[in-house]
């Protein structure tokens, strides 16, 4: 069993679904009282948060670049970021260490794949709707295409996660609003819609829903453990 690194804190809410999710799979998988190797580095999410909403990326891929390393240094054979947004700056973190960062994107694609969804809905931050490093991932390398809401329903989501969300709160009218979202999505065209936000389906919980939901934190890390156990790496 190889060495996750988890890069965490973003917010430490859905860090802790992270947690719980690769002990459980390595012992669904391996059973009797084994759990996972891994090493946890978690940022403080308040210098983080400003610098996105300042769009000072480059200050963001630093301190997690600088995270990154730590966790390489402390022996983790891979790299998970337990986030959604900061995957912006996946490149320049990629570029801090010499471990594979396994990607957020990749995993839900792997997923989406196993259900024949070509076209998908994204919910998450304002930064991981609107921008391109992940929209054009699963377009790029899967051939998926991703709808997003329109304006005044990207600002709702965005709000929630941020002022709800990330800070351990979780609203009826928030809820009944993301799952309004989410139909209109799917009526749109979407037959499955991407969780793209660690903390959204504290939520929203998949399984209350009859259209297909991609909670992106267990399937990550469910991704990471499967690369921990495999043989071929």
């Amino acid at each position: 069993m190889k060495t996750i690194g988890v890069l965490g804190g973003m917010s430490w809410e859905s860090t802790v679904t992270y947690y719980r999710v690769m002990n459980e799979e390595v012992k669904r998988r391996l059973g009797g009282w084994h759990s996972a190797h891994l090493v946890l580095y978690s940022v403080d999410f308040e210098a983080i948060q400003v610098l996105q909403h300042q769009d000072d990326w480059p200050a963001t891929a630093h301190i997690l670049g600088e995270a990154a390393r730590r966790l390489e240094s402390a022996g983790a054979e891979c790299l998970v970021l337990a986030t959604n947004t900061m995957h912006k700056v996946a490149p320049d973190i990629e570029s801090a260490i010499s471990i594979p960062l396994l990607h957020i994107a990749d995993a839900a694609a792997r997923r989406l794949a196993e259900g024949r969804h070509e076209t998908i809905g994204l919910l998450g931050t304002r930064f991981t709707m609107e921008q391109d490093f992940y929209a054009a991932r699963l377009q790029d390398k899967f051939g998926i295409d991703t709808l997003i809401p329109p304006e005044a329903d990207r600002e709702i989501v965005h709000r929630v996660i941020y002022q709800e969300l990330c800070l351990g709160r979780t609203e009826e009218t928030s809820r009944r609003e993301y799952q309004r979202i989410i139909r209109e999505l799917h009526d749109r065209g979407a037959t499955a819609v991407i969780l793209g936000c660690t903390e959204i389906a504290l939520l929203v919980p998949p399984e209350t829903s009859d259209i297909p939901l991609l909670d992106t934190a267990r399937v990550h890390a469910e991704y990471a453990v499967e690369w921990s156990l495999s043989s071929d790496q």
